[in-house]
């Protein structure tokens, strides 16, 4: 009994809105189909929404995941999530041809993180060489200065936040984080939140007060 209402906690759970005004969801095509004006009543003021993957992965929900957002009247942006294993103008090129210009959007992300498949580990020279490239393309495409969503397995081998003067989004279930060398601007409460109109567990991210 004591591990069910845990669990039941853990699926309801979110950070207080008096601390964290500022509270939304991070969306894939692996949510399926999302109701977004379900989503929008039930107190999600933002959405941001993957629209690729490496060079070679364009999420196919991210047209239609884009378009509900912004009929429904909540705030969107996109993520490309970054990989090793492909070239960093190959990379943004697919996010250039995938996110379509529009002034009304939150700033894009940069996702990095250790995907299952790709073992690439390139020293931290190169890596933020690769990165810096990345993030000069797509800001370019934007409009915007990116915001970079780091694992804190990937800032333990690469310290992103001592290399790369950007904003910086952290994950930590439940516990504010603290492994990066700069204080974070938005954290992954949890990965594990249950919100109408959306199948399955959703990251539930929040905005630093």
């Amino acid at each position: 009994m004591a591990a069910l209402a845990l669990w039941l906690y853990a699926r309801n759970w979110a950070p207080a809105r008096d601390r964290y005004p500022l509270q939304g969801v991070s969306i894939s095509a692996a949510n399926g189909t999302v109701e977004w004006d379900t989503l929008s009543a039930q107190g999600t003021d933002f959405a941001y929404i993957r629209a690729a993957s490496g060079a070679s992965g364009r999420d196919p929900a991210f047209a239609a995941n884009w378009r509900g957002a912004r009929a429904a009247g909540m705030r969107y942006g996109a993520v490309i999530d970054y990989t090793p294993c492909h070239s960093a103008s190959d990379q943004a090129t697919l996010f250039m041809t995938t996110v379509p210009r529009d002034n009304a959007a939150l700033p894009p992300v940069i996702r990095l993180s250790f995907e299952p498949g790709c073992k690439a580990r390139p020293d931290r020279a190169l890596m933020l060489s690769e990165l810096n490239t990345l993030i000069n393309l797509v800001e370019g495409h934007a409009g915007k200065t990116v915001v970079l969503n780091v694992s804190e397995e990937f800032d333990r081998l690469y310290d992103i936040g001592g290399g790369i003067n950007r904003t910086l989004w952290l994950d930590g279930n439940f516990f504010p984080p603290d492994y990066a060398s700069r204080p974070w601007v938005m954290w992954t409460a949890t990965d594990m939140r249950h919100i109408d109109g959306v199948d399955g567990p959703v990251r539930w991210d929040v905005v630093a007060p």
